[in-house]
């Protein structure tokens, strides 16, 4: 299978991927969010030399207990760190945690709102991690334009608002037709397979028991033949299992939810803890492929 995404062509099987999550505000469920350019491109650089593949940066909470920012804030967040970031890649040179290591990184941009996507898609982002479920085929149009990558993830209704009443009668079916329909409309708009990527959708619009039951039947995904992105850091569903309401305790439950990914063909993870997930996915992969 290929991914492409605008500077970078990923064929697997391989090691899965490792995304590190760097959020440009005030209310990030974790407390690790920042408004400081200059920390959040530190915080990326750590997590480069600890083995993240793609830096993720967003510059508004997906909480849906705070309101959204404007479009020209969320611009303005993001912008200085989009710009700054490949003078960061080539101070750093390539670090030799892991021969496997994707360099340069992927730069991905985590936001929903076309206003902003076209504003960051000049500056040379590679991935659109969208969370809107895509209602319509605008920023799969947008991203065509550049040849940059498109996440599609599962959900219902407008991101900011809470879904946690929804529930499924099956939640696998669900994503299946769910997928079916929007990756044919991201290709109507211009996109190429290989530019695509999901992600079910943990917690979002989602149960518990849907959560577990995506983590047991994630090999269905598989009949998309697209890289699955499994978004497993400090989720609700973590907190449930674990009677753990801190969402900082959840580490270990988010390394558990890595090797039950793994053990059904996840390709990318997106954490905050980029150490102890990049050094669990080299451990876990060395094993399993041997």
């Amino acid at each position: 299978m290929i991914w492409r995404a605008r500077h970078h062509t990923i064929t697997f099987p391989r090691r899965p991927l490792i995304m590190g999550i760097v959020n440009i505000n005030d209310d990030s469920f974790c407390g690790d969010g920042t408004l400081d350019p200059s920390i959040a491109l530190a915080q990326a650089e750590q997590q480069l030399k600890a083995g993240a593949d793609i830096i993720d940066f967003g510059a508004e909470s997906a909480r849906t207990n705070r309101g959204p920012i404007s479009i020209q804030e969320e611009v303005d967040r993001l912008i200085p760190v989009i710009e700054a970031f490949p003078s960061l890649v080539a101070r750093l040179g390539r670090p030799m945690w892991d021969h496997q290591q994707a360099w340069p990184p992927l730069l991905s941009i985590n936001t929903w709102r076309p206003e902003v996507i076209a504003s960051v898609l000049p500056h040379g982002v590679d991935l659109i991690n969208d969370i809107s479920a895509l209602p319509d085929a605008t920023n799969a149009r947008l991203c065509a334009e550049y040849g940059t990558s498109l996440l599609i993830m599962h959900s219902v209704g407008l991101p900011k608002v809470p879904h946690t009443h929804v529930g499924y009668p099956n939640i696998i079916e669900t994503l299946t037709t769910f997928f079916d329909e929007k990756i044919r409309l991201a290709l109507s708009a211009g996109l190429s397979p290989e530019h695509l990527i999901l992600d079910p959708g943990i917690d979002f619009a989602k149960q518990r028991d849907d959560n577990l039951l995506i983590y047991r039947e994630l090999a269905t995904l598989h009949q998309f033949n697209r890289p699955i992105l499994l978004p497993v850091s400090r989720k609700t569903v973590i907190g449930q299992v674990l009677n753990q309401p801190d969402p900082l305790s959840r580490d270990p439950g988010t390394l558990a939810c890595i090797a039950s990914g793994i053990s059904r063909g996840a390709q990318i993870f997106r954490v905050h803890n980029v150490p102890a997930a990049a050094a669990a996915v080299k451990t876990l992969w060395s094993v399993q492929s041997h």
